[in-house]
């Protein structure tokens, strides 16, 4: 009995280790392993290929596709640094130290914080891009989108730090047992947390994109009735690019995925007294949530030409040739 008691034991040689989380079966646990580790290397390799794709490639150095390069900084962060934490939390032992817990739980803040910043400014970025195209190239210019995308990781680590200001200064402040990795937000910071993170963004984000929806038909249905030139209330006498409002909806596409993986992750939140982010990165919510990291790349696969050429060119090994970056994607 002592053996066995000893055996779920995170750390046996000491009285204070926490217990690990028993598996129901071994088979869902190789399973689960697989899958998760299958997943896990497609959101770091195709998120890899997306920051290898915009870096090198000077056709691609658009002030749209910056964001999608921040964004695919964060997600591949996702995929290298915090997936393969998950099995961890799920086993119920932390055997990485107190230090890196702490670092684990900032950077699941900065990264989750710069997702959803990122996507107010893609959202920015497409409304401008629709509703004034006259002065799109002079309002977005590749040295503001720069500048924003800077503030967006500034805002989210000073936002991250504030967050776990108890840990950072006491790592181990809300453990109950040695092994554990747990923080407690109370009532005031998950407020704000969840305004900053959620229902802030996501209001902007709607707000954006359904004027944009507005546009973009009244623009389609002008281009169908054959009409050169027509006035919208939110811009001049000048109609979007058939690329840009493509890129609108692709980009919603996007945005709209990011959302519904995000939701059942903040209404759990919402929902719990306790955010217990020790337990709750364990669960399926949080799995959601970083499963969004895996899906953004495979829909550029899906409805980008121009990533498609550049894998092919990476794969090929074509982009280590002389000149490889002046090749044309577009």
């Amino acid at each position: 009995m002592e053996a066995l008691e000893e055996a779920e034991l995170c750390f046996p040689q000491l009285n204070t280790s926490c217990r690990r989380t028993m598996r129901p079966q071994l088979k869902t646990t190789i399973i689960s392993c697989l899958l998760s580790s299958s997943i896990t290397l497609l959101t770091v390799v195709l998120n890899l290929l997306v920051i290898i794709s915009i870096s090198h490639f000077r056709q691609l150095h658009t002030t749209t596709n910056l964001l999608l390069l921040s964004l695919a900084v964060a997600d591949f962060l996702v995929g290298l640094l915090q997936m393969p934490v998950l099995f961890l939390h799920y086993q119920g032992c932390w055997t990485l130290g107190d230090i890196t817990c702490v670092v684990n739980n900032f950077l699941d803040f900065l990264v989750i914080s710069v997702s959803v910043g990122n996507m107010v400014l893609i959202s920015v970025d497409r409304y401008i891009a629709i509703c004034d195209p006259m002065f799109y190239s002079t309002k977005v210019t590749l040295k503001t989108v720069q500048l924003c995308v800077y503030l967006c990781w500034i805002f989210s680590a000073v936002h991250s730090t504030w967050i776990l200001r108890d840990i950072i200064k006491q790592p181990s402040r809300y453990n109950s047992c040695y092994g554990e990795c747990v923080v407690i937000i109370n009532f005031a910071e998950d407020v704000v947390d969840l305004v900053v993170n959620f229902l802030g963004p996501i209001v902007v984000i709607i707000l954006l994109y359904l004027r944009v929806f507005v546009v973009a038909v009244s623009q389609a249905r002008a281009m169908r009735s054959h009409i050169v030139t027509i006035t919208l209330q939110c811009s001049e006498t000048v109609k979007a690019k058939r690329s840009d409002i493509k890129a609108a909806r692709t980009l919603g596409i996007v945005i709209a995925v990011f959302l519904l993986c995000s939701c059942p992750y903040y209404c759990l939140t919402l929902a719990a007294e306790n955010n217990l982010l020790g337990t709750s990165f364990a669960g399926f919510d949080i799995w959601l949530l970083y499963f969004n990291s895996c899906l953004n790349p495979v829909i550029y696969v899906s409805f980008y030409p121009w990533f498609r050429k550049a894998i092919k060119h990476i794969a090929t090994l074509q982009m280590l040739q002389p000149g490889s970056s002046d090749t044309s994607l577009l």
